[in-house]
């Protein structure tokens, strides 16, 4: 197996409402009737993978200007992005360069994953990403049809475009990208087989840990496809099982830390 190091990239704090990590919150039954939920700090991050042939980043993050106008007034209320830094400073902060990073892994590309792409615009850097998500996201960010999630803004930039097809590819030794759509419909988990152990960025296949763990889907909303979603988890937990795996989640208050554990 390779040798693997992984350096998270603290991007700043997500403030959503429960209501959006679970889709039973909120609902009111005979003994509460009038249920009540909060407003949960959920950290954004993305991780740079030193692999023997490549220095490797993960995600992108949300755009510097999230808050002051790149994202849709009603998104940000919803999805308050506090702590917003250009890629460039996270980078720094972390020990690394944007000209360090020999290629970018999508997860997906939600404007909260993808909005450091620019830094890698007239780069002869490989951008990996699902060709399904790819597709969505133009349809969804240039037309009425698809997903609000979407922003032209983040991701129409003269990238190199390495667009992944199928259930599985494998553009470096022992990291695997797999496709488990659901939260949408070109989600990537990165499978890392390191050393002495395996890691799976799994990203949004769960906004939280126990919407994996205990499999209680994230709001209608955050799913394209909740029939996919379920599928995604048994391929999830099967990979977990061959493997051993750690499996980190796209929101967990807890990724970060887990993180600078492994």
């Amino acid at each position: 197996m390779a040798d693997i190091s992984l350096t998270p990239v603290p991007r700043g704090q997500l403030v959503v409402d429960e209501g959006y990590l679970f889709e039973d919150v909120g609902l009111a039954t005979a003994s509460t009737p009038e249920p009540s939920h909060e407003r949960v700090r959920c950290p954004v991050y993305n991780v740079v993978v030193e692999h023997p042939d490549a220095t490797i980043l993960w995600d992108t993050g949300s755009h510097p200007d999230a808050a002051d106008g790149h994202w849709p007034a009603a998104m940000h209320d919803a999805f308050t992005h506090e702590d917003l830094h250009p890629l460039s400073e996270d980078l720094d902060a972390a020990g690394y360069d944007i000209a360090d990073v020999d290629a970018v892994v999508q997860s997906h590309l939600h404007l909260d994953h993808a909005g450091g792409l620019a830094s890698f615009a007239g780069t002869d850097v490989p951008v990996y990403v699902h060709r399904e998500e790819f597709a969505f996201a133009y349809v969804s960010a240039k037309t009425d049809a698809g997903d609000a999630a979407y922003l032209a803004a983040d991701f129409d930039h003269e990238l190199d475009w390495r667009l992944v097809t199928g259930e599985r590819t494998t553009p470096f030794p022992d990291v695997e990208l797999v496709h488990l759509p659901g939260h949408s419909p070109g989600l990537l988990a990165t499978v890392l087989h390191r050393a002495d152990d395996t890691v799976i960025l799994a990203g949004d296949v769960g906004f939280v840990d126990e919407n994996v763990t205990e499999r209680r889907p994230m709001d209608g909303s955050l799913l394209w496809n909740k029939q996919a979603w379920f599928d995604s988890l048994d391929r999830l937990a099967d990979l977990r099982r061959r493997h051993g795996a750690t499996v980190l989640t796209g929101h967990d208050p807890d990724a970060p830390d887990r993180l600078e554990s492994l």
